[in-house]
């Protein structure tokens, strides 16, 4: 790895796929026709799931309010404020982005010239861009604030959504809502200056679908929360027909009068719709053929001759096949966004990176060893591509690795792990795992139970195939709905590491090299947990606790410092394993990456999914299911901040092939064949030394 020689406490970086969506969508999402409803990135995003009416403060409120004062109808208002909000945003962000590259080059004056008046400007640009950043981000808020508020209805109508979608007529008799939904009072709500305010308790298949419509739906957080929860009552199909009879019953009619329920009806459905794509497309419609056939064909067939937002849709799915199939990263927007120059792609978000990380270290609950010291600053290079540093999980993609490599890795041997330092391997394995995880999705985590995974035991046994577990026992979602078994991948990933850990150890040779190796991985697991990489620390620990490994003679003779941080990775283990929210207290997950261990995430949700999910009147709990798609949702919330360490290709090359090699390997075979990993040479020790203590008492006696 090569460092840059960059200000103090810095390094040069590109800017986050964050930052990169942000910018890039906030400047160009203002090129929609205005004739169509603005559905311009519509997923309400993990924030919504997680914060729920949380997510919008009272400020958010009370800035809207204020926003385009108008003596004016109240539509000609809400337009107003969008207009005026839109340009604020747009203005912002430029100066912001403008902000950036005039910081940056700064940046390469203060390298060359090392001048004072440099050094004094760059603390007082950093602050001036942590303010543009916020404000920035706040009309963000504001700007999803007003598209949440869009085409809902009030919920005493709910009842006639359902019956819609079955009559061509708003004109039909009243349904009971209490049949469908249950609502609990509180006294208050932050975002409401009602004394009291009803919050949804449980409700029937049709009434969880047509709450969708609710006018609170996106504030309470409701369609995210939704959206990651609702195959636990109804499939992928029933969900998509109950959005497309909505569709097909309210376009022909639906005027351009924002106040009619008909159109209301019609843009809150595509809006779902939409939000649905954009957010679980991977999970749903990229697994199921059926499913994505039967919507392109209703799109093509009905909206597109109707309303030109059917193109749109139709644009939006081939994008999302595209990315999904080129492997791009996850974090996507509805339009196409032009390229950023290299030094345009750097961001106050990454650069600050490194001051918050001496704070959160400080705030971790577990005790950190003396010994080893802080860990040196970062060696960032420009950002990684993401099919640069493909990892190739283990149960397919490693195994792909040609002879010629392979045969390579085993000449040089376990040897470069002890010549690399703790901190480039803890990089270098942080991006393989950070390439697995980026594509996992907070649906992955649910219904575990039915794909095999259990506590304290690898989820997928080496003699099974991920296409042949049963799924007959446990399955929470309903029988037809389709699931992706991505999990599984993800988690014999991780054993595959653990099994390598612990094949390093067993094979070397000689005690010397045992205790230097064991020391490497104790440390690489303490940088990595450190850096919050708890996934690859877990996968280190697991291999450190294997049995065979564990009853080595090696341990008795490592160094006592070194030894600590055993105990230190269990008092991790034990913190990740107390709460499921753990790491996302406080705000270091914001600016912080973040990779959990996708186990012990497994089994908090299972947790969670312990117990009925009905009532006793057939009702589904959805107390139970939002606490759920509150857990989950930490997992876009973490993909939202990656690692941008520099790649080390040939290290990374290195790993990936000793990794396969030792994949499926048996540890006890292994290690039987190795003379260090037995307690030969003490016990000769201690019977000549009690061959000697009889031989002098015996010269005594005589």
């Amino acid at each position: 790895l090569q460092s840059n020689s960059c200000a103090p406490g810095f390094a040069e970086e590109n800017e986050s796929s964050e930052e990169q969506a942000m910018i890039k969508i906030a400047g160009n999402s203002y090129l929609a026709s205005p004739n169509l409803p603005d559905f311009c990135g519509c997923s309400p995003g993990w924030s919504s799931a997680f914060y729920g009416a949380e997510c919008f403060d009272s400020e958010v409120h009370s800035y809207l309010k204020n926003l385009g004062n108008q003596k004016s109808s109240e539509s000609q208002n809400i337009d107003a404020k969008k207009v005026e909000l839109e340009q604020l945003l747009m203005m912002e962000t430029k100066n912001y982005r403008k902000t950036i590259k005039f910081y940056q080059k700064l940046l390469q004056k203060e390298r060359r010239s090392k001048g004072p008046e440099i050094k004094s400007m760059l603390p007082k640009l950093r602050g001036q861009l942590q303010e543009m950043k916020s404000k920035v981000q706040f009309l963000e808020l504001v700007k999803k604030y007003v598209q949440a508020k869009q085409w809902g209805v009030e919920s005493c109508v709910l009842p006639t959504v359902i019956h819609n979608g079955k009559a061509d007529t708003m004109d039909m008799a009243p349904m009971d809502e209490s049949s469908l939904l249950l609502y609990y009072n509180t006294e208050k709500h932050q975002c409401n200056n009602q004394n009291g305010v009803r919050v949804l308790q449980a409700g029937t298949p049709l009434g969880l679908m047509a709450y969708l419509y609710s006018r609170n739906a996106f504030l309470e957080g409701y369609v995210q929360q939704f959206l990651y929860t609702f195959r636990y009552f109804c499939t992928q199909e029933e969900f998509l027909q109950f959005l497309l009879d909505r569709i097909s019953s309210t376009l022909s009619s639906a005027s351009l009068d924002p106040s009619t329920s008909l159109t209301k009806i019609c843009n809150r459905s595509f809006y779902i719709l939409q939000a649905w794509i954009e957010d679980c497309y991977s999970v749903d419609f990229a697994t199921n053929t059926d499913l994505l056939g039967t919507l392109k064909e209703f799109i093509s067939s009905k909206v597109a001759s109707l309303n030109g937002y059917g193109e749109r849709l139709l644009s939006l799915l081939e994008d999302t096949s595209a990315r999904k199939s080129c492997s791009a990263d996850l974090c996507s927007g509805v339009d196409k966004c032009e390229e950023e120059t290299e030094e345009g792609r750097k961001t106050l978000h990454s650069l600050c990176k490194k001051l918050s990380e001496d704070v959160s270290r400080k705030n971790f609950y577990w005790k950190l060893s003396k010994g080893m010291g802080p860990i040196a600053q970062y060696q960032r290079e420009r950002l990684h591509t993401g099919s640069a540093v493909l990892p190739k999980p283990c149960c397919s993609s490693l195994a792909e690795e040609s002879s010629v490599s392979l045969a390579r890795a085993d000449e040089v041997g376990p040897a470069l792990l002890t010549e690399c330092s703790a901190q480039q391997l803890c990089w270098q394995l942080t991006l393989l795992q950070q390439e697995v995880f980026k594509k996992c999705h907070p649906v992955h985590f649910l219904n575990s139970r039915a794909l095999g995974v259990k506590d304290k035991c690898v989820a997928v046994p080496k003699a099974v195939s991920a296409e042949t577990v049963s799924l007959k026992v446990c399955n929470l979602f309903l029988s037809k709905c389709v699931q992706d078994q991505y999990l599984l991948q993800l988690l014999k990933n991780a054993d595959s590491i653990s099994t390598w850990v612990a094949a390093e150890i067993v094979t070397c040779h000689t005690t010397k090299r045992q205790v230097s190796l064991l020391s490497k991985f104790l440390l690489i697991a303490k940088c990595c947990y450190e850096q919050r990489n708890f996934a690859t620390a877990m996968q280190i620990l697991a291999g450190l606790e294997n049995l065979i490994v564990r009853q080595l003679p090696v341990w008795k003779i490592l160094p006592a410092k070194v030894a600590e941080i055993m105990e230190e990775l269990k008092a991790v283990e034990v913190f990740l394993k107390s709460d499921s929210l753990c790491l996302m207290e406080g705000d270091r997950f914001k600016t912080l990456p973040t990779i959990p261990s996708a186990h012990v995430l497994a089994m908090h949700v299972q947790q969670l999914e312990t117990g009925g999910f009905t009532m006793t009147n057939g009702a589904h709990k959805w107390t139970k299911l939002r606490n759920i798609a509150k857990v989950v949702s930490q997992v876009h919330a973490f993909q939202e901040n990656p690692y941008t360490y520099a790649p080390d290709f040939k290290l990374q090359s290195y790993l990936r092939q000793r990794i396969t090699r030792f994949k499926d390997a048996d540890i006890s075979a292994l290690a039987a064949d190795n003379c260090a990993n037995f307690h030969q040479i003490p016990a000769e020790k201690h019977s000549r030394k009690i061959q000697d203590t009889l031989r002098r008492m015996k010269a005594t006696f005589q």
